[in-house]
């Protein structure tokens, strides 16, 4: 029997060690990428293809030139477009899908269930299909040019948020309908029910959210590029980035290419370590059923 235990253990043991070394590549696998552009970032040699993995010589230049080159390349202002029309987008598109995705879990009414199963639908669909008709509408109304080309980008992404309400609809369906019916008894309307006890209960899903709505606009190419046209001034990032690989640019901005990837992540994670907490703090204190 004390045999067997031993046995057991050592097969255990070696288990262990296999899933852990497993693992570790994996983790090496992911953090290698990123590892390379963070060095490529602080290169000195010029040029997208070197002899050596490990740079020769450091500097930070990479990054200074971002924001003093402006002669080509306005990166500041890409950043700026980009930060507004993420900001903007994201607190639309939280609102719409929490909004949505509330109704759709506590209300009952015609063509509820029809309306899901169409949502579900057209979410097999990528977005990207239907850019040129949605580039034609926002011209129709004069929306492609000048500063109104934030405005468009902005209509374009947390326009149709709320069909992917599927996943804030689910975790609702976990909280409770007797919380809601006592807050009604008490003389809360359904508007105070969703702001004051369901919002606060849901702070995981609100962090998702959030985060998944502004990474959407932050990294997108696609739409910013079909809207933006030759509207250089209102260029985001992620042109920017596209056109610093381009032939005539790349020789003398890859390395500044990899450090504009640095620093567009920097906004990314500060919003996650922000709400990072409120999601642990969600998952500790939420009542759920």
């Amino acid at each position: 029997m004390e045999q067997k235990k031993l046995g057991m253990k050592a097969a255990r043991r070696r288990s262990n060690i296999a899933v852990h070394i497993v693992l570790a590549i994996l983790a090496a696998v992911w953090v290698f990428p990123v590892l390379w552009v963070v060095m490529t970032s602080f290169r000195g040699e010029r040029g997208s293809y070197v002899s050596t993995f490990f740079p020769q010589t450091l500097t930070i230049d990479n990054y200074t030139r971002l924001f003093t080159d402006t002669t080509i390349l306005n990166f500041p202002q890409m950043f700026t477009n980009t930060l507004i029309i993420s900001i903007f987008s994201c607190i639309l598109s939280a609102f719409f899908v929490l909004s949505a995705a509330y109704c759709l879990s506590r209300l009952r009414f015609k063509m509820r269930r029809p309306f899901m199963n169409m949502a579900m639908i057209l979410g097999l669909f990528p977005g990207f299909m239907s850019m040129i008709a949605v580039y034609f509408i926002l011209k129709a109304v004069g929306l492609t040019e000048g500063s109104l080309i934030r405005l468009a980008l902005i209509l374009c992404y947390s326009g149709g948020a709320a069909l992917g309400f599927q996943i804030a609809k689910g975790f609702f369906d976990t909280t409770p309908f007797a919380i809601d019916e006592a807050a009604m008894i008490d003389g809360c309307t359904r508007w105070q029910v969703f702001t004051r006890i369901t919002l606060p209960l849901s702070k995981p899903l609100i962090v998702y959210t959030v985060l998944t709505a502004f990474m959407g606009p932050w990294v997108d190419f696609i739409f910013a590029k079909v809207i933006c046209r030759a509207n250089a001034d209102q260029y985001t990032v992620a042109i920017g980035l596209w056109r610093m690989l381009e032939k005539e640019y790349i020789d003398s901005w890859y390395t500044s290419f990899a450090a504009g990837a640095v620093l567009i992540s920097i906004p990314i994670a500060l919003l996650f370590l922000k709400l990072q907490k409120y999601y642990v703090d969600g998952m500790s204190g939420a009542v759920k059923g």
